[in-house]
């Protein structure tokens, strides 16, 4: 592989100090960071590979803690809807998707996110209709093409409508085929060794739509393959009705209740948290995954991103599905953090770098891979991204940290992943946008004519 030199850049190393320096430099050899540093680099440091960072801004690369990479091909559906109309609204529609729909909508989601600084990302997906193919081996190669480092989780429901769960019946499993199906997704797919670039996880769907049977279950066969755990938790008041309604206990307590709370999950919202809620996360290990685009998209409300932090719950970044946050793009999430944060917690709720962190280092938390990505430090992987500052939305501000999170997106000067170009000079060089445009528009006709 060859090797990589980027210098006279501005280095946000998301390191546990925090350390940046205002015109630095980053040596890339085999896919790992081998060198970082202050000033110029060391005397005689060579390259295969040379980029003059001048003006730029280089971060670690951005990690994507949820998504739901099929919902590309139906975005701009019910968008003045609540999640429980949202979800019945698109639920009858998402059931006629097939492998085929599902990796054209994937392959541009990714797109996008790599577009936009993401160079890991998540996915839960958890819809399986009957006879729709194999859809999380169409994920995972529309990652493979696009070149993501992958998290893709085995989502699941086994609530049907028929039992007073929210998604349509034909959408449900029981919690045998989950569980075999699980299985078999880690032996085709999981990699756990260092750099891999597939990783395994199990995600029962949410608290409304699984039965607490599939959620026990599935937290003993994690444990035993030793795969991680996700799902949504305290997205809306519905839910938390619902919890009351059912279990007499808030979404949080059931999932404590189940043995579903730990350092090996992240959970997806957390919008409507009790301050022993936050207390109950912080105990365990939990981190969350906070989608704010999402979150104020469908009127859920605003996580508690400070008092989150502030307990020392790791907190990482998500973009959601792209029906209900069309954006699709990671950068544009660090603002919302802080926006939204700041809209109801003052201004010293959170800062640039503290959206910074939580679309890195936070992220990586979340996926169980911080020892390996999420920061610029000797040792790790070399995901990067390099943002150009010189342009007319960014050149007059002179904190480059700053420019990123609070001014206008960036171009993407520069992004690669395992030490691999991705995105150069704001092209995708990995795969045809063009060609992953027209699937796009395809697919959504193709599913719009299924009735």
């Amino acid at each position: 592989m060859p090797t990589l030199l980027i210098t006279g850049a501005a280095v946000a190393t998301v390191d546990p100090s925090g350390t940046e320096h205002r015109r630095g430099f980053v040596v890339v050899d085999d896919g790992v960071v081998t060198a970082v540093g202050a000033g110029d680099p060391p005397e005689g440091a060579t390259a295969d590979r040379v980029v003059d960072g001048r003006g730029h801004l280089l971060t670690p690369g951005f990690v994507n803690t949820h998504h739901h990479l099929y919902q590309w091909a139906t975005r701009g559906f019910a968008v003045d809807a609540g999640l429980f109309e949202w979800l019945t609204t698109l639920y009858p529609v998402w059931a006629r998707l097939d492998a085929t729909d599902v990796e054209a909508a994937a392959r541009a989601g990714l797109a996008r996110l790599a577009l936009t600084g993401c160079t890991t990302t998540t996915d839960h997906h958890y819809l399986h209709p009957r006879g729709g193919g194999d859809q999380l081996a169409a994920t995972v190669e529309a990652a493979r093409t696009v070149g993501l480092r992958f998290a893709p989780t085995r989502g699941s429901m086994d609530l049907g409508a028929s039992a007073g769960g929210l998604p349509p019946d034909s959408v449900v499993e029981t919690v045998d085929a989950v569980l075999a199906a699980t299985a078999d997704a880690v032996t085709r797919f999981h990699d756990p060794s260092p750099g891999s670039m597939v990783r395994i996880g199990a995600a029962p769907c949410s608290p409304f739509s699984v039965s607490p049977d599939l959620l026990r279950q599935t937290a003993a066969q994690a444990a035993e393959l030793g795969i991680r755990r996700h799902t949504h938790l305290a997205e809306t008041d519905d839910e938390e009705e619902f919890c009351a309604r059912t279990f007499g206990r808030r979404p949080v307590e059931v999932l404590e209740d189940l043995g579903w709370l730990g350092p090996d999950v992240w959970l997806a919202h957390c919008v409507h948290l009790s301050d022993s809620d936050i207390a109950t996360l912080a105990r365990t290990g939990t981190s969350v995954a906070h989608c704010p685009s999402s979150n104020a998209r469908l009127g859920a409300g605003i996580a508690r991103t400070r008092d989150l932090l502030a307990a020392g719950v790791p907190v990482g970044l998500g973009v959601d599905g792209a029906a209900s946050s069309e954006q699709g793009s990671l950068a544009d999430e660090l603002r919302q953090m802080l926006y939204v944060a700041r809209a109801v917690g003052g201004a010293g709720a959170v800062s640039a770098r503290d959206a910074l962190r939580a679309a890195t280092a936070g992220g990586a938390h979340c996926l169980g891979r911080a020892d390996e990505i999420g920061s610029i430090e000797v040792g790790k992987r070399a995901d990067l991204a390099l943002w150009d500052l010189t342009g007319l939305g960014h050149a007059d501000l002179d904190d480059p940290v700053v420019a990123l999170v609070v001014g206008p997106t960036p171009p993407l000067a520069l992004s690669t992943v395992e030490g691999r170009v991705v995105v150069e000079d704001g092209q995708l060089r990995t795969t045809d946008v063009d060609r992953a445009v027209a699937d796009l528009v395809a697919t959504r006709g193709r599913v719009l004519a299924r009735e």
